[in-house]
């Protein structure tokens, strides 16, 4: 009888109620949309265990790269609101990709809604230990008496970015070598195939510590505890420069807010565990949580501070 009379509102009201109880039982899905070893791929490592016993379900990573993280992104905005398939990146790429892709499968600001920052890892100016620079000053004269070749992460992607603000407000000369995630593009620095790229410090620095990456600068305001001999880039004339990863968690808009709360919860939990902020603390992230609504309005000021760079320096992909 119930069934025969249902109104629209109890059928969504049922139907909110499912995929509730469904959140609350099956394994996790945390989708990377970046190859293994980045700063996403790090962090997503990190929290999936004791997420899983936090949880009590088990969580599961997979690497899903392709189009500067767009294809996995549009896998998850696409998949079942029910809180079993997370989406773990940059959302300063993510936050990137309306205003530089002609052509986007889904649209990010409609189709997904935010859980909760994790950290932030400002960029990383690195160069070969080869190469005759020692500051940001010296790179940019370099650049103009021989070929520099700066490996990007991804086109569309932040460091791409970064680096063009950087090139544009330095009045640097370099020539863009595109790759398909941050490890290819350091790797390649690290063997002299380009002379410099900008990446995130989390997966960058052990590079730096060991010898085989030389920085030139962070892109944070002000310098790091960590690396506190490190001058920032804003201190080296660009004034007022910052940028860098901020690694968040998304799901698909119509998510039930309970599950999204859940979630929240959860993930704040683990992140700020003292186990888990070391690691990261030790790698140069720094944690950062949001609730659900800070990330969103977070995300919208990123689309709209990014879209300027790009309208300015009339980059465009498909």
């Amino acid at each position: 009888m119930l069934s025969t009379f249902r109104t629209p509102w109890l059928a969504a009201l049922l139907a909110a109620l499912s995929l509730s109880a469904a959140a609350q039982s099956g394994p996790i899905k945390i989708i990377v949309p970046y190859p293994p070893g980045g700063s996403s791929d790090i962090i997503a490592r990190a929290i999936s265990q004791p997420l899983s016993e936090e949880l009590k379900q088990t969580v599961i990573v997979e690497n899903r790269a392709g189009a500067n993280g767009n294809l996995g992104a549009d896998a998850v905005a696409k998949s079942r609101p029910d809180g079993l398939t997370l989406l773990l990146c940059d959302t300063g790429a993510l936050a990137i990709s309306p205003s530089i892709y002609t052509k986007l499968a889904f649209d990010p600001s409609k189709d997904l809604r935010g859980v909760t920052m994790l950290a932030y890892s400002p960029h990383m100016l690195v160069v070969h230990p080869s190469v005759p620079a020692n500051n940001l000053q010296e790179l940019v004269a370099l650049s103009k008496k021989s070929q520099i070749n700066f490996a990007v992460t991804a086109m569309g992607s932040a460091p791409h970015l970064a680096g063009v603000a950087v090139q544009r407000a330095s009045g640097a000369d370099w020539a863009y070598i595109p790759y398909k995630g941050g490890v290819q593009a350091v790797t390649d620095t690290m063997a002299g195939q380009t002379q410099v790229t900008m990446n995130g410090m989390l997966a960058t620095l052990p590079h730096v510590q060991g010898g085989k990456l030389k920085v030139l600068g962070i892109s944070k305001g002000t310098r790091m505890p960590l690396v506190a001999h490190i001058p920032t880039l804003a201190e080296q004339g660009l004034k007022g420069f910052e940028s860098g990863t901020w690694q968040g968690v998304l799901v698909p808009t119509a998510t039930p807010k309970a599950t999204v709360d859940r979630l929240n919860a959860a993930l704040v939990k683990v992140i700020r565990s003292p186990e888990v902020r070391s690691r990261l603390t030790a790698q140069g992230a720094e944690v950062v949580t949001m609730a659900p609504e800070e990330q969103d309005k977070f995300f919208k000021q990123e689309r709209a501070r990014w879209k300027a760079v790009v309208t300015e320096a009339k980059i465009q992909l498909e």
